[in-house]
């Protein structure tokens, strides 16, 4: 049989990378202006290496871990690394088969690049930067290959039926639960409290999450692999989702704290950008505001027993923002899916199909054990032989002076 590339579905895929790509910068943007000016250099030092760093250990061994021939549904095996065996100008397997293989290997780079890349929200003015480029790349090969395997790459969870479109326990519940773990490990900030929790820039955090936004049109909508009704369906079903949750927090936070807030806003859209990655590609766009905004309520209300009640310095709330929010919307898709969106996608409780809940549910169940645990392990490991914390004179200075010699602003 012939196989012609078609040339929409390439470029469109080409924009898509592009779009994934600028999110790792944008999230260091978001996370800069939300934390204090004496380590702003320091996250944004975390996220540009990280890109550098991460794009290389996929290209020499992530891909072929994640997307490799199987064994036993755990883990792919080593045919393709350093790419090798990946056709240039001809379609990947049977994954994406309308682009040719070196795009797909690009843009599920950009996903695996900013997955571990989230957790820096967890750790932000507390890791060494040694210690966490070493962090990077075990949860990267330890934890996000295998979990990518079992949903996308033919592994154990896809066999059972388990459905992922965009990433929501391969991306966002691993992230938020390895953030949780990494809180816990890491402990609280020096003079943890409200004073250290103000954000020292909101413009530069409002404009990380509106690239962000902007970013998830290519993450969630990439995920199509084609250009057509279901990219649009996609894109439009992401970008509702993440304003019903934005608008769900300004009016949450205006009930409780009287006055509406950006920062809330900003967050919010981020938690329904992350909630609905799972289930962006199988449901409507009507369902998709209904999902915004349970998303919207329930990781509001996670940040409230997390930092608040359980005193988690989980520093700007990844565990709720994206872990809760990414359980959340992957259980949905037991709820909310139809077949009529996507032909390749499962039939939800409302399309007859009640076990579709039950086997999302064990996905969840799968990323959660795998994430927060490996990670625990990890940190503890690393803290044990080279240690995790900057010390104290250093976080009392910054980690920009103390660990990069950088400021963010000169007088």
């Amino acid at each position: 049989m012939t196989v012609t590339i078609d040339t929409g579905d390439t470029t469109w895929m080409l924009i898509a990378t592009g779009l994934v790509m600028m999110m790792t910068p944008a999230l260091g943007f978001f996370e800069a202006g939300l934390i204090r000016s004496k380590n702003s250099i320091s996250v944004l030092i975390q996220t540009f290496s990280g890109l550098g760093i991460l794009s290389i250990l996929w290209i020499v061994i992530g891909f072929t871990l994640a997307f490799g021939p199987s064994y036993n549904g755990i883990i792919g095996g080593t045919q393709y690394t350093a790419i090798e065996n990946v056709p240039i100008n001809e379609p990947f397997q049977n994954y994406a088969t309308t682009i040719p293989g070196i795009g797909f290997v690009a843009f599920n780079m950009m996903v695996a690049v900013i997955t571990p890349l989230l957790i820096t929200g967890a750790f932000a003015e507390k890791m060494k930067w040694t210690s966490f480029c070493i962090f990077m790349i075990v949860w990267s090969i330890l934890i996000y290959c295998p979990l990518a395997h079992w949903v996308w790459g033919g592994g154990w969870l896809s066999q059972i039926g388990f459905y992922d479109f965009g990433g929501g326990i391969v991306v966002h519940v691993s992230a938020g639960m390895g953030s949780l773990a990494a809180a816990l490990v890491l402990g609280r900030r020096k003079y943890f409290g409200p004073d250290i929790t103000l954000p020292h820039n909101v413009p530069l955090a409002v404009i990380g999450a509106s690239f962000l936004w902007l970013g998830w049109y290519g993450f969630n909508a990439g995920g199509a692999y084609a250009a057509g009704g279901l990219t649009f369906n996609t894109l439009l079903v992401t970008h509702m989702a993440s304003a019903t949750s934005s608008i769900t927090w300004i009016l949450l936070s205006w009930k409780t704290a009287g006055r509406p807030s950006v920062i809330a806003g900003i967050n919010g859209a981020i938690a329904g950008l992350a909630g609905v990655t799972a289930a962006s590609g199988f449901i409507t766009v009507n369902s998709s505001m209904v999902l915004g905004a349970v998303i919207g309520i329930a990781s509001f209300l996670a940040i409230k027993l997390i930092k608040e009640k359980l005193k988690i310095d989980d520093v700007l709330d990844v565990s709720s923002v994206h872990g809760v929010s990414g359980i959340v919307g992957t259980l949905a898709v037991g709820i909310l899916a139809f077949q009529s969106i996507n032909p390749n996608g499962p039939n939800g409780m409302l399309a007859g199909n009640f076990s579709q809940i039950g086997i999302q549910a064990v996905g969840i169940g799968a990323a959660i054990l795998l994430s927060f645990v490996g990670t625990f392990i990890i940190l503890k490991i690393i803290d044990k032989t080279i240690g995790l914390r900057v010390k104290e004179i250093e976080e009392d200075v910054g980690l920009d002076i103390s660990g990069h010699a950088e400021r963010a602003y000169t007088k």
